[in-house]
């Protein structure tokens, strides 16, 4: 946990110093910052999609974790938690206004706050840095390498979501917690599990780490789109596709299917 510790903190100080910038930004800034942002969320959701040794495999996976996930409705539930952070931790005031202007403003800044922290959590939490970085951490406390590279970009990414879309990306924070905590546990378990830690083959080329990467990239190119303003998506329903993914390929291990017959 102390990489996802680091983690948090890059995260919460490059929030805090975008909201600084940010405040000071016009609203075209505003708006030409998020483009931007998308864009590279699209590159970066392409690079990891190309990844996969079979397309079908990530393909399976969103169809399934789309059911599972329009199911629940975690699309809508991560607002609404979104939304009660923001009436909880980020109230606004009343400045004199009229009631229906104080209204707008605060209808505003409420779906501001969601945007930024349901965006800013999906950002940091999918991708394979996230994935492998939190297990490694898990199997050795002292291994920190790949999340102190994550927390270092997170940083710079967190510094400019926070200038578009204020104070609900420092929020993110939470779900990183959780998420990356649930992985670090993952890394407990093996290695209370397994004998010899070491001999434990976990690296960026292993099958469940690069089509849960995959998958994790069709998520983001999904976000990218909601950035751009192309498409509504919601993305988090696609979140259930991240367990997925992983499953398929033990289930095809199991009943001795090749997931990649090309190779």
């Amino acid at each position: 946990m102390t990489g996802t510790l680091l983690n948090m903190a890059t995260i919460l100080i490059g929030s805090l110093i975008g909201i600084l910038i940010g405040n000071r930004l016009s609203e075209k800034v505003h708006e030409t910052v998020i483009t931007g942002l998308g864009c590279v969320t699209l590159v970066i959701g392409v690079q990891s999609a190309m990844e996969t040794g079979n397309i079908l495999l990530p393909l399976l996976a969103l169809a399934i974790g789309a059911i599972i996930g329009e199911t629940l409705d975690l699309d809508a539930g991560l607002k609404s938690f979104g939304g009660w952070l923001q009436k909880r931790f980020a109230g606004g005031e009343s400045a004199g206004d009229s009631v229906s202007a104080e209204i707008n403003r605060a209808q505003q800044a409420r779906l501001r706050f969601i945007n930024g922290f349901v965006t800013a959590s999906l950002v940091f939490c999918i991708g394979p840095l996230a994935v492998l970085g939190s297990i490694q951490n898990g199997m050795n406390v002292n291994d920190v390498r790949l999340l102190a590279i994550k927390s270092t970009l997170d940083f710079f990414a967190a510094t400019a979501f926070a200038a578009s879309l204020g104070i609900g990306v420092a929020f993110s924070i939470i779900p990183t917690f959780f998420i990356q905590g649930a992985f670090s546990l993952v890394g407990v378990l093996i290695m209370t599990a397994t004998a010899n830690p070491e001999t434990v083959t976990l690296s960026a080329s292993n099958p469940f780490i690069v089509e849960l990467s995959a998958t994790g990239g069709l998520i983001l190119i999904g976000l990218a789109l909601v950035l751009l303003n192309l498409k509504v998506v919601r993305v988090a329903n696609f979140l259930p596709a991240l367990l997925i993914a992983p499953l398929l390929i033990f289930l095809a291990g199991l009943v001795g299917i090749n997931i990649y017959p090309l190779r």
